[in-house]
């Protein structure tokens, strides 16, 4: 074993939360150790944050303070000491896309290690027959439509009135409740323009969120639940048979009793008027989507549970007319060119965030564990890859490297990265959209990546 001071450059690929918080703990690992390490965080977007800018309803005011803290692990790196390290320790290189504009090898050549943290971006699958017909979409691609991701298209087919949601997590909430949500409500958020003029046009009046098992085993949190119930102008229907058998104080733990209460209050409420009504249905099982052409409507068994516990489908089929439907079932892991990947579980496969059979190579978030799991998670998943990181590091397990600086390579290629000053210069610029916006509005995304990136690379556009 090495007792030198480490000194150590690190690669980290994808720039959400995994990747930042990978970041900032392996600063914080080596400073320990008296060592010092410069990371570059790979991010095939232009801006930073992953999910949490591409992923979260625009309508979640908490998730400003994700951002925030988010920014502060990355902005403090600015921070230090004049003299020799008078540097950032952690720079932010985005649009840049590896197994495209860089190979994954040629990272290993120029890094101690290689850290994958690339998550989970694509809707998982939902095997039943008519998924494929025309009003069939993936929740993640509608949730990268509304947060203004800069590779889906502008608009959104939203002319039907009845849609069927499948899921019973906090994705199939988000998009259940911005499909109900009267656009007029969502105008102080960041939203983008283009998604505003969609939701204007909506034809929507009635959304049906389906889950497989009954009420005691909702996956969704407590605040998310609250805020469907706070939606303006929107009516909650709810339907007592989901209910037989459910005992709130019988819940396995406090958030489901909380939940539970909250539903129950819902079913009290006196039949609403509202223009828009929003349908949460329990024990349906997805059997097969109906239409000729086109959606026309959804076919569902019944559900029971079982003494041990297991999900029970019935014979009892019910069929609801609806003219799209939203697969909320999960997400599916990003590969990376050149790593090892396992197609089943959609995952890099690794023990403790080593990458199988790779050395210096690690993973972590949903690439490494799945799409699973809250921030919280996130932390003590990148602290374990760290730890195993650092480990190897001291234990001299990790190969020299090409001491040449990757942004020579890049520029040799003419690739257009963005830098952290670039994302401060958009950040500014969709404020400053915001604030002139004829709704003051806090920020407006910059949608078309083109011009993200010209903002990051030569300050704001004229307008």
């Amino acid at each position: 074993m090495t007792s030198a001071p480490l000194a150590l450059r690190v690669a980290i690929v994808g720039a959400g939360p995994a990747g930042i918080y990978a970041g900032n703990l392996l600063t914080n690992a080596v400073a320990e150790r008296g060592g010092r390490v410069e990371i570059d965080l790979f991010e095939s977007l232009p801006a930073p944050y992953g999910l949490i800018r591409y992923g979260v309803a625009p309508d979640h005011p908490r998730i400003k303070g994700i951002v925030n803290s988010l920014h502060e692990m990355l902005d403090a790196q600015a921070e230090v000491p004049e003299g020799e390290a008078a540097r950032r320790n952690i720079r932010f290189i985005g649009n840049v896309e590896v197994g495209k504009d860089i190979d994954l090898d040629e990272l290993r050549e120029r890094y101690s290690a290689v850290i994958l943290a690339t998550g989970a971006i694509q809707d998982a699958a939902l095997d039943v027959p008519g998924v494929d017909l025309p009003g069939s979409y993936g929740a993640a691609d509608f949730v990268a439509w509304f947060d203004g991701h800069p590779d889906v298209a502008r608009t959104w087919p939203l002319e039907a009135r009845e849609v069927a949601v499948i899921g019973n997590g906090n994705v199939a909430l988000d998009v259940a409740r911005v499909l109900a949500k009267h656009a007029v409500d969502l105008r102080s958020t960041e939203v983008p323009d283009n998604v505003l003029t969609g939701l204007e046009a909506s034809a929507v009046t009635d959304v049906h969120v389906f889950g497989r098992r009954g009420p005691a085993d909702i996956k969704f949190t407590p605040i998310e639940l609250r805020e469907l119930g706070e939606v303006p102008g929107v009516d909650i229907v709810l339907h007592d048979e989901d209910f037989d058998g459910v005992d709130p104080a019988a819940a396995a733990n406090n958030q489901l009793k909380v939940m539970l209460r909250t539903l129950n209050k819902w079913r009290e409420r006196p039949e609403g008027t509202a223009s828009r009504r929003l349908h949460l249905h329990f024990r349906h099982a997805p059997v097969s989507i109906e239409g000729e052409g086109r959606v026309e409507s959804i076919r569902f068994a019944r559900t029971e549970t079982g003494a041990d516990g297991a999900l029970v489908v019935t014979d009892e089929i019910r069929e609801y007319p609806v003219q799209a439907v939203y697969r909320a079932v999960g997400y599916y892991g990003s590969r990376v060119i050149g790593a090892p990947f396992d197609e089943a579980r959609g995952v890099i496969p690794n023990e403790a965030g080593r990458v199988d059979g790779e050395q210096g190579l690690y993973a972590t978030g949903w690439i490494k564990r799945g799409p699973v799991g809250l921030i919280g998670h996130t932390k003590s998943d990148a602290l374990e890859t760290i730890t195993n990181l650092v480990a190897d590091a001291e234990a001299g397990a990790l190969s020299a490297v090409d001491s040449a600086d990757v942004l020579d390579l890049l520029d040799e290629r003419d690739t257009e990265y963005t830098t952290w000053d670039g994302w401060l210069a958009l950040d500014a610029y969709e404020r400053h959209l915001g604030e002139t916006h004829e709704h003051a509005r806090e920020r407006v995304k910059v949608v078309p990546r083109e011009e993200q990136v010209a903002v990051s690379r030569e300050g704001a556009l004229v307008e």
